[in-house]
């Protein structure tokens, strides 16, 4: 926990600058794509860079593709 103090003040401003800037970005990024945008937002949140490479990897790169149905009515 010693380490944590040492940490100057301009560190933490900016590590929240990026948290913020990170979810927002792949919030709208994923409402826009209808891929879960609530999930990425919050997990943006949480750490950086983890969720900005798996949503590249998954929605992005189209790893993970929903499967629509076609109503026939």
């Amino acid at each position: 926990m010693e380490e944590l103090k040492v940490m100057p003040i301009w560190f933490w401003v900016l590590l929240i600058i990026v948290l913020i800037a990170q979810s927002t970005w792949l919030f709208i990024d994923a409402r826009k794509r209808e891929s879960m945008p609530w999930l990425w937002g919050i997990w943006g949140l949480i750490q950086v860079p983890m969720p900005l490479i798996f949503y590249f990897l998954i929605v992005r790169s189209g790893w993970f593709k929903r499967v629509r149905r076609k109503d026939n009515k």
